[in-house]
């Protein structure tokens, strides 16, 4: 009778998901992952110490969009078990939500379905050039290889005869695939100001995760280049590469020349600016300077890189490189009169600059509209008010330190945007929004004044 009872519900999802559009089953996808994680981080058995249901679902929400915000210790708060459940959380959501799924498919039937493909190609925005076969294959096995590489490392960074050799180990795993991830999560409750001075730890935490949030295209693109199924990368690889270099190096240029903390004692200011500014670009949201001790300057810089990013198809969030290009591309064109929008001699087409633009336009409209929603129910300052903002919608997991003083409905409005962040402003608004298409011969064309 209990398979019976399965069988019908396991046909009646799946009425229920092909007849949703890929949007929809992209949100409510991640939407069963985050109920299935609150539900395993709510059992008492996991605990520490008591966590109620709403840190319970922050957490949850914060993990499976590879945020990293926190409103409790995750080390003081959950024991081993909670920690694992937490890792596979912020794993799923690193990966994406079909993404082994489609995997498994492929391995058992050599194929996958249309429905599949549709799905992977709302979550992941890809170039034409690229098959979903091989982005797939890309996905699973470099994350799998750069993380296991990762673990070794960290092993090797953290070795300490003080500590026993399984939890040298279980900090190793957790903390490679978090970078990775760019998750965000640390068995510190400091993160890793502890760890300023240490090379090796910024060194590893740096490569894993600019790896990760460069993207699974750069990777598939630079794979067919090396294997010779293409002569050159492609105009979008170009894009996340050039972008990336150049902002995160502004990045940590402005930061070593304006912000007094990276000079104070320790280490190599240049090496702390680096990492400041890698980890707001990346999305990963580790520290090794206090964020809430940076001046007003240097907070509104890393708001601008949180809210940048870097590649889509990614691990990281952010509005993403190839948007921003394509804003400047439409400037640029209009400034010189062009009649076609173009950057380093590369036509846009407009299909995506539609994408672009109403990206834009949504995650900027949606920092303005949460920060002053949270400016009612919060006793912050203005500016720690819009960092949080920023790093909740960018899946960052940066914070100035009032995360842990939210007010139920701050905690509530933040848990919103790390969901909307992870899932994409476009995806989210389409799913909630769009309609079948209507027949437009009753629209009236008319002039618009700009």
């Amino acid at each position: 009778m209990k398979r019976n009872f399965v069988n019908r519900f396991l046909s009646w999802y799946k009425k229920i998901q092909v007849s949703k559009s890929p949007q929809m089953n992209l949100v409510w996808g991640f939407f069963l992952y985050n109920l299935i994680g609150v539900a395993l981080l709510s059992i008492p058995v996991f605990h520490k110490s008591h966590v109620s249901f709403l840190d319970n679902l922050f957490i949850s929400t914060s993990a499976i969009s590879t945020t990293g915000l926190v409103t409790v210790s995750v080390v003081d708060s959950y024991n081993i078990f909670g920690q694992i459940i937490i890792m596979l959380l912020f794993q799923f959501g690193g990966i994406g939500y079909m993404t082994l799924t489609s995997y498994y498919l492929f391995l058992t039937t050599k194929k996958i379905t249309n429905w599949h493909e549709k799905i992977i190609g709302t979550e992941f925005t890809m170039p034409k050039t690229i098959l979903v076969i091989d982005f797939l294959k890309t996905v699973v096995l470099f994350t799998l290889v750069t993380e296991i590489i990762g673990a070794i490392c960290f092993f090797i960074a953290f070795k300490n005869p003080d500590e026993g050799v399984f939890q040298v180990i279980w900090y190793s795993v957790f903390h490679s695939v978090s970078a990775f991830c760019t998750a965000g999560f640390a068995l510190f409750n400091d993160s890793f100001e502890g760890f300023q001075d240490n090379r090796s730890i910024n060194s590893i935490i740096s490569v894993l995760s600019i790896a990760g949030s460069l993207g699974f295209i750069v990777f598939t693109d630079v794979w067919y280049r090396i294997s010779g199924k293409s002569k050159s990368v492609t105009f979008t690889s170009k894009i996340i590469i050039y972008g990336f270099l150049i902002l995160l190096s502004s990045g940590t240029i402005l930061l070593y020349l304006t912000e007094p903390l990276v000079h104070q004692s320790g280490t190599s200011a240049l090496m702390k600016s680096f990492f400041k500014a890698m980890t707001a670009m990346t999305t990963v949201g580790f520290n090794t300077v206090s964020t809430g001790a940076l001046t007003i300057q240097s907070l509104l810089l890393v708001v601008f890189l949180m809210y940048i990013g870097a590649s889509p198809s990614g691990t990281a969030g952010g509005m993403k490189i190839t948007t921003l290009t394509a804003m400047i591309a439409v400037l640029k064109s209009r400034i010189f009169g062009q009649k076609d929008i173009t950057f380093l001699n590369n036509r846009i087409p407009f299909e995506r600059l539609y994408v672009a633009t109403s990206t834009f336009i949504l995650y900027t409209s949606l920092i303005f509209l949460f920060t002053f929603l949270l400016m009612f129910s919060e006793k912050a300052v203005f500016e720690n008010i819009l960092f949080e903002v920023a790093s909740a919608l960018g899946t960052v997991g940066l914070s100035t330190g009032i995360t842990g003083d939210l007010s139920p409905i701050g905690k509530i409005l933040i848990i919103m945007l790390m969901f909307i962040g992870r899932v994409g402003v476009l995806t989210f608004g389409f799913a909630l929004l769009a309609r079948k298409q209507s027949n437009q011969s009753g629209y009236i064309e008319n002039d618009l004044a700009v």
